[in-house]
């Protein structure tokens, strides 16, 4: 699959957020890269970099945006088709989209999100 076509899938999985969460979201950014930093798993599927919102406090000011990663080349080693590529995406956007607004790994798990 072509990065234009995975970047497509994460603005569709975006797109499919409610626009009530996406109003809540604060200085923070979504980019697609095609594999994890070097100091992490070459697995993983996303990263939330960044303080989330519920751990923000006044101190919080004139700070580079947030970032939220989703990795191309771990997902599509997984997936075996494009369907399974749309679900992937749009299950890590949610996740590190959740871990913006502060929900842990232990919650998203439950929530059929890890």
């Amino acid at each position: 699959m072509s990065r234009e076509r995975f970047e497509e899938l994460v603005s569709d999985a975006l797109d499919g957020v409610p626009v009530e969460l996406t109003r809540l979201m604060d200085n923070v950014v979504v980019l697609v890269e095609d594999e994890p930093p070097e100091h992490e798993p070459s697995d993983l599927l996303g990263l939330y970099d960044g303080v989330a919102l519920t751990e923000r406090d006044s101190n919080y000011t004139f700070r580079e945006p947030d970032r939220i990663f989703i990795f191309r080349n771990p997902t599509l080693a997984m997936c075996g088709d494009e369907a399974e590529v749309v679900a992937e995406v749009r299950i890590t956007v949610v996740h590190e989209i959740a871990h913006h607004f502060g929900i842990d790994d232990e919650a998203l798990h439950a929530l059929g999100y890890a």
